[in-house]
């Protein structure tokens, strides 16, 4: 009898049948549930503020997938139109997407209406419906904090959190306050003053979105940063779009994007390993107060499941949603849930924040799982050429029997 706990494929402990692993299945109940800053979210995954959330009629399908809960589109004080079209691509291969959308949106009032909210959650009244801001300024930011406070204190609906963009870069002559420190620490510190953050306990958990570093020391200041207002802070959002990243028409000699000239952030699957190493460093840096939401390339249950073992404690989709619609959820749920279940993982906590050193034992642990994956392909197809050739030759005896009888009918050959 092989020795089964969470952590451990089944193979990697000796021989098991079928019927055990089925049974072994049975035991291990798979759960996606986290609780992220303090918000109880149905499922670790859930939707990235931008695509596809626009409306609450848009949102109201995210509500209705396996989505842990509901972020709504980043608002500024006003509706606003965005950027002149064209300001989205997609790679035809679909490892990238581009967008300088600039913020098109319906404005703060209408995000947090209860109307809006209704419409939204639907059904779904136990998912979180969560609220994003990205002002145009720190003063916009201030306004509009203080509106989503005043709503919540009326109790005329339940805002689960507010997500703070320190990290859009498509706003043209804007910079990007999460690259700016100076800029962000006194963001943070007119945040803190707020009377919404002033008690204590907030009045509401508050992220914020980041953009992407890639110095060590970007990643230290920006940290030291945040653990310094961690009594405000719940989680970090990272990472938003790689900015100023440029595709061209190669038939027509020009960018594929409109506005600021071509330059447009970068998303989709070309982004994954950056916002792994976001992720991963983000979490060794950040108090353990506050947590990491993992966003950037996500397309899959591996991806998610990456993410998470970087340290992540939920996931966002952003581009998939965006190119697949919300039925991204279900699927992407799915995958996550069958690679627990492969693994031995019974909840999302078994393996976050387990990323293993590298290893010799790893490597070679690596190499057997692919090698076996390969042989039981090969196996397949071999069995399926060989069905295919079985069914070939049954079609063929059919045709010659039938060709047999039409013949005789017709007095062509006598049986």
């Amino acid at each position: 009898n092989c020795h089964l706990s969470p952590g451990h494929h089944p193979s990697r402990n000796g021989v098991i049948t079928t019927d055990e692993l089925s049974r072994y299945y049975l035991i291990i109940m798979v759960d996606l549930s986290v609780t992220l800053a303090g918000v109880p979210l149905t499922s670790c995954v859930y939707n990235a503020s931008g695509p596809r959330t626009g409306s609450s009629a848009a949102m109201s399908k995210i509500a209705k997938s396996a989505s842990g809960g509901v972020l709504a589109k980043s608002a500024t004080i006003s509706s606003q139109k965005g950027n002149d079209l064209p300001r989205t691509w997609h790679e035809d291969n679909g490892k990238a997407s581009l967008n300088s959308e600039g913020l098109p949106n319906s404005g703060i009032d209408y995000y947090i209406d209860p109307k809006t909210v209704s419409e939204t959650m639907g059904e779904s009244p136990t998912k979180p419906y969560m609220v994003s801001i990205s002002g145009k300024n720190i003063a916009d930011n201030l306004q509009m904090l203080q509106k989503i406070s005043s709503t919540i204190e009326s109790g005329s609906m339940n805002i689960a959190a507010v997500e703070l963009n320190l990290a859009c870069p498509n706003i043209v002559g804007k910079p990007t306050i999460g690259y700016d420190f100076e800029q962000m620490e006194d963001v943070m510190k007119q945040v803190a003053s707020l009377p919404c953050f002033s008690g204590s306990k907030p009045l509401f958990p508050l992220g914020v979105k980041m953009p992407p570093y890639f110095d060590r020391p970007h990643f230290e200041m920006a940290a030291a940063i945040l653990n310094k207002y961690k009594h405000i802070v719940s989680y970090a959002a990272s990472i938003n779009t790689i900015g100023n990243a440029l595709a061209i028409d190669f038939h027509a000699e020009m960018p594929v994007i409109r506005a600021k000239g071509g330059f447009a952030g970068l998303s989709g699957a070309a982004v994954k390993y950056t916002a792994l190493a976001n992720v991963k460093q983000m979490r060794e840096l950040l108090d353990n107060s506050i947590d990491v939401v993992g966003v950037g390339g996500v397309q899959t249950g591996r991806d998610a499941f990456e993410l998470i073992l970087c340290g992540a404690t939920a996931v966002q989709v952003g581009t998939c949603h965006w190119t697949e619609g919300p039925g991204c959820f279900d699927r992407i749920c799915d995958e996550l849930k069958t690679i627990m279940k492969d693994k031995g993982y019974g909840t999302v906590e078994d393996f976050r924040g387990k990323l293993k050193e590298w290893s010799k034992e790893g490597v070679a642990l690596s190499r057997q799982m692919k090698m076996a994956s390969k042989k039981s392909s090969t196996s397949g197809e071999t069995q399926l050429t060989s069905s295919n050739n079985n069914s070939s030759l049954i079609i063929a005896i059919l045709f010659a029997i039938i060709a047999v009888l039409l013949a005789d009918k017709l007095n062509i050959v006598s049986l």
